[in-house]
Parts: C-alpha cells; sequence; structure tokens
C-alpha cells in the first residue's frame, strides 16, 4: 500500500481538485508503467470485464510500485476471498460494481478492513512486505485503503441516500452504460433520461461533503464531467483511448472506417466497394409506373444513390422526407414542383431539395420514359404525403431556385472547373450552395483520354456513370464502369477514374457529407 500516494489523492480531492486517471483492461503493464510515468494520480486495473488473470493483476500493481499513483483493482463481486486477495497483492483499494444495496457497502468496506473493525484476514503477501511488517501494515493499512463502489443501476442511484451513512467510502463512481440498460436502453451510453439520474445522485454525493467519478468518453466529455462537479475523472480506458488515437491518425490519411460489430468470417474476402450496373439492383414501385433502383449491396452508411424511372405520363403526388433529396434529370422530360414553384427541368438540370419541403415531379411526356439520378443521405428512406394545396406558379428558365429553400442549378449555363487532366465539374450542391444539405455532388465529364487523380475521401461517395463508359480503379481493383453503373465507395477508399473509350464520359458523384475532405494520394 502507498500511503503517501493516497494521501496525496485525498488532499487534492479535499481541495475540490481534479484527480485523472485511467482504466485498465489489456493485459500489458507497460500501459501501466507509461500513465505513472506520465503523472497520473490513479490507475483502475479492472478485473471485472475482459480477460487479466491474477498475474495480469499482479503486474499492473507492480508498476505502480515507489510511485504517487494510487493503483485500485476492479473486483468481479462483492467477495471476501476477491478483496482479500487484491489487497494483499499490493493494491491500494477496491473497485466494487454494481453497488445497490446498504448491506452490500457494509460487506464491502468489513472485507477491506482487519478486524476488530472488519474481516480482512492477515496474509504474508507483498502487502505485508511477505510477512515482515505486519504491525506497520496493519496501522496503516485501516486508515488508508480505498472502497470506491461504482452506481451503476437505476436501482442503486435511488439508494443514494441510504449509501451514503456506510462510513468508510469517500468516493462513488458511475457506471453510465449499466445504468442506461436497467433504465430500458441498453447498448446506449447515457440513454434517455439517464443523466439526469446520475446528475441528481451525483449532487447527493457531493451535498454530502463526497466525490464522484466517471470515465470520460472524448477530451469535450472530460471537460463537461469537470464542469458537472466530477472529481475523479478517467481519462478513457486503454482501449479506448488507442482506438481514438489510431482512428485520429486514420482519418487524417484518409483511410478511417467502423470497426465492424461481429468477428465472425461473414464478409472476409470480399471487396469493400459495390459495383451495381443498371438493372440488377433492388426495384422499388414508389407508386404505380414510378421505380427506385438502388444498388444491392450498398456499404455506405449515411448515403442511398439510384435512378428514378417515370413512366410517360406518371405523376408522383406532393410528398416531404426528414432529410435533403438530389434529381438530377437524366432522359426524357419532366416538371419538378416545390410548394407550388414549378420547374422544367432539361437534361443534367439538378434539384436540390432540403428536408422537411413539400414537393411532387411528373413526367410531362405521354410517349417517352423521364428517368432520374436521385441520392438522399440516408439508408433508411421513407417519405411522408402532403394534402396541402400550393398554388402553381411556373420559374422562370434562369430561376436558380428558392434562397433558403430549393437550389437549381442549369446545366446549360452552370459554372465548371477543371479537376483533373481533360476533366471539367459542376458543383450541384453542398454546404456552402445549399447550406441545410447534408451531402454535396456535382457532374463531371470526361473527354476521351481523360482521368482524375487518385483520390480519397473522408464519407462515403457514390459514382453514377451517366454517359459514355469508365474505368474505375479502387485499391488496385480494376472495373469497367458502363453507362447507367453506380460505383459506391465507403470512406478512405482510394480510387481513380478515367476515360479510356474514344467517346466521352460523364458522372454524377455525392458524398456524404455537405463539406466532404478529398485528399489526393500520389505515386511514392
Amino acid at each position: 500500500m502507498k500511503s503517501p500516494a493516497i494521501r496525496k489523492l485525498r488532499q487534492k480531492l479535499a481541495a475540490d481538485e481534479p484527480v485523472y486517471g485511467l482504466w485498465v483492461t489489456l493485459e500489458s503493464a507497460s500501459i501501466t508503467e507509461m500513465g505513472v510515468a506520465l503523472g497520473l494520480d490513479w490507475i483502475v486495473v479492472d478485473a471485472e470485464h475482459g480477460h487479466l488473470d491474477w498475474r495480469d493483476i499482479l503486474e499492473h500493481i507492480r508498476a505502480t510500485v515507489r510511485s504517487d499513483t494510487v493503483v485500485l483493482v476492479r473486483i468481479a463481486e462483492v467477495n471476501v476471498g476477491l478483496v482479500k486477495r487484491v489487497l494483499d497483492i499490493g493494491a491500494d483499494g477496491v473497485v466494487v460494481p454494481w453497488m445497490e444495496e446498504v448491506e452490500q457497502l457494509r460487506d464491502a468496506v468489513a472485507f477491506a478492513h482487519y478486524p476488530p473493525d472488519g474481516l480482512r484476514g492477515i496474509g504474508a503477501e507483498r502487502a505485508t512486505c511477505w510477512g515482515q511488517c505486519f504491525v506497520e501494515h496493519v496501522e496503516e493499512a485501516d486508515e488508508h485503503v480505498l472502497v470506491v463502489p461504482i452506481i451503476e443501476s437505476v436501482k442503486g442511484g435511488q439508494n443514494i441516500a441510504r449509501l451514503l451513512d456506510v462510513d468508510g467510502v469517500e468516493i462513488f463512481f458511475f457506471g453510465p452504460a449499466d445504468y442506461s440498460s436497467t433504465a430500458g436502453y441498453p447498448g446506449e451510453w447515457e440513454g434517455p433520461g439517464v443523466a439526469e439520474m446520475i446528475a441528481e445522485a451525483k449532487d447527493a454525493i457531493r451535498a454530502a461533503g463526497k466525490n464522484c467519478g466517471v470515465v470520460a468518453t472524448s477530451n469535450e466529455n472530460l471537460d463537461q464531467r469537470l464542469e458537472q462537479g466530477f472529481r475523479m475523472l478517467a481519462l478513457g480506458l486503454d482501449g479506448g483511448l488507442l482506438l481514438r488515437s489510431l482512428r485520429g491518425a486514420l482519418e487524417h490519411v484518409g483511410r478511417d472506417r467502423q470497426i465492424s460489430p461481429s468477428f465472425s468470417p461473414q464478409g472476409v474476402g470480399q471487396v469493400s466497394e459495390a459495383v451495381s450496373p443498371i438493372g440488377s439492383g433492388n426495384k422499388t414501385e414508389i407508386i404505380p409506373g414510378l421505380v427506385f433502383e438502388t444498388p444491392c449491396r450498398n456499404p455506405a452508411q449515411q448515403l442511398t444513390t439510384g435512378f428514378s424511372t417515370f413512366a410517360p405520363g406518371v405523376q408522383l403526388p406532393y410528398h416531404h422526407h426528414p432529410y435533403a433529396e438530389s434529381l438530377t434529370l437524366l432522359s426524357g422530360e419532366a416538371i419538378v414542383e416545390v410548394e407550388g414553384r414549378m420547374y422544367a427541368l432539361e437534361r443534367y438540370d439538378n434539384l436540390s431539395i432540403p428536408s422537411g419541403l413539400a414537393h411532387a415531379a411528373f413526367n410531362s411526356s405521354v410517349s417517352q420514359p423521364a428517368v432520374f439520378h436521385a441520392a438522399i443521405p440516408t439508408i433508411d428512406p421513407s417519405r411522408t404525403p402532403v394534402e396541402q394545396f400550393f398554388s402553381r406558379r411556373r420559374m422562370s428558365a434562369d430561376a436558380k431556385g428558392q434562397e433558403g429553400a430549393e437550389h437549381l442549378t442549369r446545366h446549360r449555363g452552370a459554372a465548371r472547373y477543371e479537376s483533373g487532366s481533360l476533366t471539367t465539374c459542376i458543383d450541384f450542391f453542398n454546404g456552402e450552395l445549399v447550406p441545410s444539405i447534408e451531402m454535396s455532388g456535382g457532374w463531371a465529364l470526361f473527354a476521351s483520354g481523360g482521368q482524375q487523380p487518385a483520390q480519397a475521401y473522408d464519407c462515403d461517395a457514390s459514382i453514377a456513370i451517366v454517359e459514355g463508359a469508365a474505368t474505375c480503379i479502387v485499391e488496385g481493383r480494376h472495373h469497367a464502369l458502363a453507362e447507367r453503373t453506380t460505383l459506391l465507395l465507403p470512406r478512405g477508399q482510394v480510387y481513380s477514374i478515367r476515360n479510356e473509350t474514344d467517346e466521352p464520359m460523364a458522372a454524377i458523384w455525392v458524398c456524404a457529407s455537405p463539406t466532404p475532405g478529398r485528399r489526393i494520394v500520389t505515386a511514392s
């Protein structure tokens, strides 16, 4: 037991200063050594969850010897054998999970103290210098040992007033995730209403002159918890901090991605991008005569793109979405209405409609289908009919939409810019053009031999070939893309696209961010 370290921890808490620590779940004692070297006030070694065995726990405790870092061990349950063994091998205290009842807490305190006040048996182990300092150890142990219960259930929070009456406890920790589960929100870190329940219990603890602890989920959350009055603050779990650092570095180079929720071999060996030629996708009949085709496999997390085909004369009545929508006319004749404003579209004209705006569309031809490229920033499309009447007025050919509402890009006169060799682009929509939109996109024309350099986005992206044919290389994999073929790219995938034919090629790209980050990759 490191009595000087415990005294320093208590002095800081008594002065209302925060004490910062690390929650250790991985087996390497080097992690604890790093924390000690960086001057952490405390370490908790988690022996409730995970795979740490007694040798691992011992090595973590040894890594704090002769330091000012207090080391606590989180045991699996209130058990006299576990408490005794943890303290015997040198821990400065115990963290006790799932504390709900006064009797539980009294037992935990008793198990950590020697008779006559407690029930801890004495052993010739590390804590007593292998039996060479029984007297000195016993004199200090009862005074300095820390017993830290975790309040991680609704019942525990409701009983906080009674738990505060138990002597021998000066710090209470909170477990928001388990608390959320008992509140009916399993899998959520801090479900609806849970923050308020924890805050109420925390305030009661602070009012009793005791301190509260919690694990922060980010640097911003760390600041929030400090402001809320938590003083024993975990910077994070060792694995979580490592992942946060790794993902930050991967995001910097455009290679960040979500970890799969399963370790099953499903999907092993599959490439992450998806190629979907027209006719091979999922077809949904929105109304009779209107079919929306999307790729069969969509690796994107917040993006759906596809082709909407209106049979001659078909009209889609007024409706709205809880997300934005982009519509680009590829062929045929069509009129799109937004709250009564009627826009007659020509080939490659784009109309971007923010969320919540009522709109309708119809094919004004009685003999030819009308085909749109459609994009929405979700993988769960929904549509709500609108019964409201709108007074119609036909908008002029040079109208650019409505300020603060829909945005219209007329292909004929749109501003163009170069983007690669023999390649010109038009921006249809992004966070600057349509401030309330949740995605970005545009149109690109590749002359024969035209190409864009290898690049990667920090968000999911879609590329649809709408004229001619293209060659696309994704992470070294070659794809021949015919007209009306869609390529879906998860974020961070490095790709390049070029036109190897004698005819022009055109594409529509969409990114699942209004301000995507784009990285050009050069050969080394």
